[in-house]
């Protein structure tokens, strides 16, 4: 008897299992397209936004969350569609109303973008004075934002000023200058002595009004004016038709920044992580690359992985991580910049030069040890790669 009750117990447990394994299966139909659609057109959430889930039964779901991507929340409707899932749309499309027809320009020398939003938060990256960005939806004293790169965070309402697509085409239109020094300060005369009115970083971008004793009289966002001197800037057209990214260049750029201290998330001479560092080497050279050395390692051609560097040049990316296993996948962990001479340059703990050469003194045993490949990027196209003198975000003239 005790048998017979044990046999059939076993058996209803096992009908139970089943039961419960075959209502997870089929509990959230809508789930598995919406994983499909997130895959295809948002792998990466630090530059796409598809934060969707369906709730309820089979009868009828109702989607829930938010997206900026309007051409996947359009696919993933379809399919539900064409297989007969029955829901409500009640996605939060973005931009809000309030902001479609409004972009921001970043209004401080460098604003700082955090993961959520809060100062508290996790310093996602940096945006330079003068950086156009768009302007997604506001949480408090908090603006929710996408940069030219592609990369989505908060910014607090005191780093940007919101325009209208009337006043951002006049500040397109606008003649304007580039500040090329890597620190300085801009003044309320024409006077280095006068009260500073904000200080400056490389980068940053300011309308011009007009030229005056050896200074540019400018204008910020919103509407401050002031005094920058001429030797430390340049006319934005000058500069932009001025550019011929030589490698020349790319090294003599980083190494204005030699010493600059490390900073997770720096992408400006305040401070600098280590794909920050090599963003910012070619921002000042008129090219806008992705923000993290993980996507930096998807752009341009490959030219090394096998520690052969005698086909490097000056300007090519180098990466190092862990190499991939049979039961772990790669991970781009770090990036530098090769300056020629078996030397390349980065951004850990501080600015500074390595070498992968054993016999000179900068040999650097550890990367070389973790080191993945080498890729080109420059003057190279491809997605990811944006060109100021093709596609200049920051006026309507400056090209040739």
């Amino acid at each position: 008897m005790i048998k017979k009750i044990s046999i059939l117990l076993s058996i209803s447990i096992l009908m139970a299992i089943s039961c419960q394994e075959k209502t997870k299966d089929q509990s959230n139909e809508a789930e598995q397209y919406i994983l499909d659609t997130k895959e295809e057109f948002a792998p990466d959430k630090r530059i796409a936004l598809f934060n969707i889930k369906a709730e309820g039964s089979k009868d009828s779901y109702i989607l829930k969350g938010e997206s900026n991507l309007p051409q996947a929340v359009k696919k993933l409707k379809a399919k539900l569609d064409s297989e007969g899932i029955k829901y409500t749309d009640s996605i939060r499309m973005l931009p809000d109303d309030n902001f479609k027809d409004k972009l921001g320009l970043v209004n401080i020398s460098v604003a700082n973008l955090r993961s959520n939003p809060a100062h508290s938060a996790e310093l996602a990256t940096q945006a330079t004075l003068g950086m156009p960005v768009k302007v997604f939806k506001v949480e408090g004293d908090w603006f929710y934002i996408q940069t030219p790169d592609g990369y989505l965070a908060w910014v607090d309402k005191g780093g940007i000023v919101l325009k209208s697509t009337k006043e951002f085409s006049s500040w397109l239109d606008a003649e304007k200058v580039i500040y090329l020094r890597a620190f300085g300060s801009s003044f309320e005369e024409g006077d280095s002595t006068s009260q500073v009115v904000s200080d400056l970083v490389a980068g940053d971008i300011l309308e011009v009004i007009r030229e005056k004793n050896g200074f540019f009289e400018v204008q910020y966002p919103d509407l401050r004016k002031a005094f920058i001197k001429k030797e430390e800037a340049q006319l934005y057209g000058d500069w932009l038709n001025s550019l011929e990214q030589k490698e020349e260049d790319l090294v003599a750029t980083s190494k204005q920044l030699m010493g600059l201290p490390y900073l997770w998330g720096g992408t400006s001479p305040k401070g600098v992580d280590c794909s920050g560092f090599t963003k910012t080497i070619y921002f000042l050279n008129g090219m806008i690359i992705p923000r993290d050395a993980s996507q930096q390692v998807h752009t341009g051609t490959l030219v090394d992985s096998t520690k052969n560097f005698e086909n490097l040049i000056p300007g090519d990316l180098l990466f190092f991580g862990r190499k991939a296993t049979d039961s772990t996948s790669e991970k781009v962990v770090h990036v530098g910049m090769w300056i020629g001479n078996n030397k390349f340059i980065h951004s850990s703990g501080k600015v500074h030069i390595s070498a992968v050469d054993t016999t000179l003194k900068e040999f650097d045993e550890f990367n070389l040890n973790r080191y993945l490949r080498t890729k080109r990027i420059l003057k190279k196209e491809g997605e990811g790669l944006l060109y100021l003198t093709k596609e200049d975000i920051f006026s309507t003239s400056g090209t040739n």
